[in-house]
């Protein structure tokens, strides 16, 4: 299991906007074996564990270590995960959170579940952030050395350098006299 990836797709699902099974096909185009496996009440299942999954974020991103685990666990008691080793390549066994069976619900909240899971364990459960874009609510899973990241995104980190620049800029206009007020102050 590829957990750094997991707890990625669960930033990913977070910030995915669901409202019917054509978007959650677009949320997984890139898996589109998964696809075929979709149910009814697959969209439902995700929308709340949206709603759910957002406050590990929100925890995590103001440092509350305690909440962080504490709704992990809760939402690892509510979705049980049962990995399986899967053999569809039997050159490279592998883990599989959750087994052939399951719906697609059930395989993205495993997914989730096992890969923050595992980041708090081998990063700390302060890894995971709301950008700090003002415009944007997305979360993100900081994987950096130094844990610096701050933005969800290169575009929202341009954005909020973008406009501090030009706040900046502003702000040297108006503590900076208009240049014939410059010319004369200096001729006196």
């Amino acid at each position: 299991m590829d957990f750094i990836r997991y707890a990625e797709r669960a930033a990913a699902l977070v910030n995915a906007d669901l409202p019917g099974e054509e978007a959650l096909r677009d949320h997984l185009a890139d898996r589109s074996w998964l696809h075929r496996s979709l149910v009814a009440g697959d969209v439902e299942s995700l929308q709340r564990f949206q709603s759910d999954l957002r406050p590990v974020f929100e925890a995590s991103d103001v440092d509350d270590v305690a909440m962080v685990v504490s709704s992990l666990n809760a939402l690892l008691a509510e979705h049980p995960v049962t990995p399986m080793i899967s053999d569809h390549d039997p050159d490279n066994l592998h883990m599989h959170v959750a087994n052939r069976a399951a719906s697609v619900a059930e395989l993205l909240i495993g997914e989730a579940l096992m890969g923050l899971a595992n980041l708090v364990c081998d990063l700390g459960a302060t890894r995971l952030g709301i950008c700090s874009e003002p415009r944007c609510e997305h979360v993100f899973v900081d994987t950096s050395p130094n844990q610096s990241r701050r933005y969800c995104s290169d575009r929202c980190s341009s954005r909020a350098n973008v406009a501090a620049f030009r706040a900046r800029r502003r702000a040297e206009q108006v503590s900076r006299p208009p240049a014939a007020g410059r010319a004369a102050a200096a001729s006196s």
